[in-house]
């Protein structure tokens, strides 16, 4: 088994998103000691923002393309050869003002593509072409949200991912960080009950 970590926090080792992917990452470790585990950190390594380059860059014909256009698709389709060569995806989802921090956006923007990892048929209907892929979802969040029409995040994330084709899908939450350190401790506690209850296939 393969598993990608893409960690999207930018408060490094003081994430609290990061200490549940470790405490993930140890059981994946414990189930799987020969699996291959690749960690991809946005927070530390940022994507370039999605903009009108990257967007031309996108959709300029291949064979039309200028050389910075062509590296800019590299980026996106080196992320995307990463993404199809794994088993399992683990991904680290913060929530910054209601919503997920902009360098996971960003990840997301360069892998949702046309023609690449999600197409439509005659009659509209979207297939997404990123298929069999194990994906768990650590959310960590200051208040508590989980469940209320106050977590935007989880929707957002559950039709992005599976509109891709990645529906195989758990998210699982760290709630009350940012409500004082006891707080912190029983929301921690609780979210890595629910990862230690995980099966993890080897």
């Amino acid at each position: 088994m393969k598993t990608l970590v893409i960690k999207s926090s930018i408060l490094g080792d003081n994430s609290k998103s990061k200490i549940l992917a470790d405490h993930l990452v140890a059981k994946i470790k414990h189930a799987n000691p020969t699996g291959v585990i690749t960690v991809r950190d946005l927070g530390a390594n940022p994507l370039p923002l999605l903009d009108g380059n990257v967007v031309g860059a996108f959709f300029t014909p291949a064979d039309a393309r200028t050389p910075a256009q062509k590296e800019i698709v590299a980026v996106s389709e080196s992320l995307i050869a990463e993404l199809m060569d794994t088993d399992r995806v683990v991904i680290t989802a913060p929530v910054y003002n209601f919503g997920l921090p902009a360098q996971l956006k960003t990840y997301i923007d360069y892998i949702a593509r046309s023609g690449v990892t999600f197409r439509y048929s005659p009659e509209g209907v979207p297939e997404g072409l990123i298929k069999g892929k194990e994906v768990i979802v650590l959310v960590a969040r200051g208040g508590k949200a989980e469940g209320t029409p106050n977590d935007t995040l989880t929707p957002y994330l559950r039709q992005v991912l599976s509109f891709v084709g990645m529906s195989d899908l758990t998210f699982i939450a760290a709630e009350g960080m940012g409500m004082g350190p006891e707080a912190v401790t029983a929301g921690l506690e609780e979210a890595k009950v629910r990862i230690d209850a995980l099966t993890i296939k080897a």
